[in-house]
C-alpha cells in the first residue's frame, strides 16, 4: 500500500475544491454587501400602491396573501413581516413595503442575477446533503491550511521562522473585529 504523500494530497483537495473555493469567496463577497443592494436580484419595475384596508398589528398569512392578491400580485407567496410598522410581503419576484399608518407602499419586481444568485444560494442552502457536503468542505479547508503552512522545510520563510506571525495576525485580527468592531 502506498503511503499517503500530504503534499499531493494538499495540492489534490485544492484542486478539487477550487471552484467552490471561488464560488464561495465571489457569492461571499456579495453577502457581505447585502445590506447595500441585493446582487442576487436586480429590479425592473418599481410602482406605488395605496390599500384602504386598515390593517390590525397581527396580519395573518391569509391576510398577507389577500393583500397580495388585491394588488394583483400572481407569483408565489413567500413571507411577511411587520418592522417598524412597515409591512413586507416577500414573493418569488415581487417585494412589497406598506406603511401601516397611511397605507401608502410601493411594489418592486425583480428578476434573479443569473449566475450570481445560485452562487449565493449555496451559503444559505439547508438541505442534509449539502450541509455535510460543506462540512467535509469546511475539515478539507483547515487540512489544506495546515499542510499548506507545513510544506517549507528549511529556510527563513519556514512556519517556525516566519509564519507562526502571519498566522498569529490572521487569528488576531478577527478577534480585535468582533472585540472593538
Amino acid at each position: 500500500m502506498k503511503k499517503v504523500n500530504t503534499r499531493e494530497l494538499h495540492r489534490d483537495l485544492g484542486y478539487f475544491y477550487l471552484g467552490l473555493i471561488i464560488t464561495f469567496a465571489i457569492s461571499g463577497i456579495f453577502m457581505n454587501h447585502r445590506d447595500r443592494f441585493d446582487a442576487a436580484k436586480f429590479t425592473i419595475e418599481t410602482s406605488n400602491v395605496k390599500i384602504s384596508v386598515v390593517i390590525d398589528k397581527e396580519i395573518t398569512e391569509e391576510t398577507a396573501k389577500a393583500i397580495g392578491a388585491s394588488l394583483g400580485i400572481k407569483d408565489q407567496f413567500r413571507r411577511h413581516k411587520i418592522k417598524k410598522n412597515i409591512l413586507s410581503l416577500s414573493y418569488e419576484k415581487n417585494d412589497v413595503e406598506i406603511d401601516l399608518a397611511t397605507g401608502i407602499g410601493q411594489i418592486t419586481t425583480f428578476v434573479k442575477t443569473p449566475v450570481i444568485s445560485q452562487m449565493m444560494k449555496l451559503h444559505k442552502n439547508t438541505s442534509n446533503w449539502w450541509i455535510y457536503f460543506s462540512d467535509v468542505f469546511g475539515i478539507s479547508l483547515i487540512f489544506i491550511a495546515l499542510t499548506g503552512a507545513m510544506m517549507i522545510k528549511h529556510g527563513k520563510y519556514t512556519f517556525k521562522q516566519r509564519g507562526w506571525k502571519l498566522a498569529l495576525a490572521g487569528i488576531l485580527f478577527p478577534i480585535l473585529f468582533l472585540i472593538f468592531g
